[in-house]
């Protein structure tokens, strides 16, 4: 029997790449403007093969935008020392603008430590006690980009979020705990849950918005939402894969099939949220730069 699909899907790959588009777009103003392009440095510690695609990938986001991109990678045997001196050293070059500490690092390092290192102004992943702190109090500084993409699609989709009921699953310091932070800045009231909430289903069947970024393959039901809500999925989780498979499918956070017969709209897993994140960190490197360079924050991002 098929299952009807109700939703809209929201399209993070086609948003992230007009997104990037007006990255690209507002670059040439500050190189007018300061004489130099935007810089990012990403740094890598050991060789964690997932770790080592994702920064390949950001490295040809960062160039095809218009920004120059500094690769850093350290052995995994790098001491804290080590790692907490190149941080130092980014900090001090005027050349780059935004720093992102490629996470997970090795087991025996400390990476609380190593991320506060960072200058909150160049903090791209908005990870540093700093940026927590100016995100909780309303303070312009940078935001995760993961949680921000998602309110960039929440924004596209709904326009003003004020008075909207939204539930955020999941309390991550990556994740869950900024998408609430940014929630309530855009004045919706907002319910913050986790894999231990009592009773969480009825919780989520109240919300307008719901947010699912718990870590837990389609945990979230249908029989959960409320018909009609708009449902971003943060998750990625890959299955076991079936008979005759090398690999599993990879799927949410949310019962995707079940959640589209009853959703507004709903991202996609992958193609949803994953786009967003790079796409964003490009758009904090761009603005962090303008805010260095004591510019007003570019429009439209």
């Amino acid at each position: 029997m098929t299952v009807e699909t109700a939703a809209q899907v929201i399209d993070g790959k086609a948003f992230a790449a007009g997104l990037r588009g007006r990255i690209a777009d507002a670059v040439p103003a500050f190189v007018a403007a300061t004489g130099r392009a935007p810089g990012l440095a990403v740094v890598l510690v050991g060789d964690d093969p997932a770790s080592a695609v994702y920064v390949g990938s950001k490295g040809k986001a960062t160039i095809a935008a218009g920004m120059v991109s500094y690769e850093h990678r350290l052995p995994a045997s790098a001491t804290q020392d080590q790692v907490e001196a190149l941080l130092t050293a980014l900090n001090a070059d005027e050349s780059v603008d935004g720093i992102l500490l490629q996470l997970p690092l090795p087991s025996h390092l400390d990476e609380q430590a190593a991320v506060a290192t960072i200058d909150p102004d160049k903090d791209v992943d908005g990870l540093t006690p700093v940026s927590a702190g100016r995100l909780a109090l309303g303070i312009a500084g940078m935001v995760p980009c993961t949680p921000y993409g998602c309110l960039l699609l929440l924004q596209d989709r709904l326009g003003d979020l004020s008075g909207k009921d939204a539930i955020v699953v999941g309390r991550s310091i990556l994740v869950g705990k900024p998408m609430g932070q940014l929630l309530l800045g855009a004045n919706a009231t907002v319910t913050m849950a986790h894999s231990r909430t009592k009773d969480l289903p009825a919780l989520v069947r109240r919300a307008d918005i719901v947010v699912a970024a718990v870590g837990r393959a389609e945990m979230v039901k249908g029989d959960w939402i409320k018909p009609g809500a708009v449902v971003i999925d943060v998750g990625i989780n890959r299955l076991p894969p079936v008979a005759g498979a090398a690999r599993g499918r990879l799927v949410g956070d949310v019962d995707y099939a079940e959640a589209a017969a009853v959703a507004d709209a709903i991202t996609p897993v992958p193609g949803g949220v994953g786009p967003m994140t790079i796409a964003c960190l490009l758009r904090n490197t761009l603005v962090a730069a303008h805010r260095r360079a004591g510019l007003a924050d570019p429009e439209g991002l």
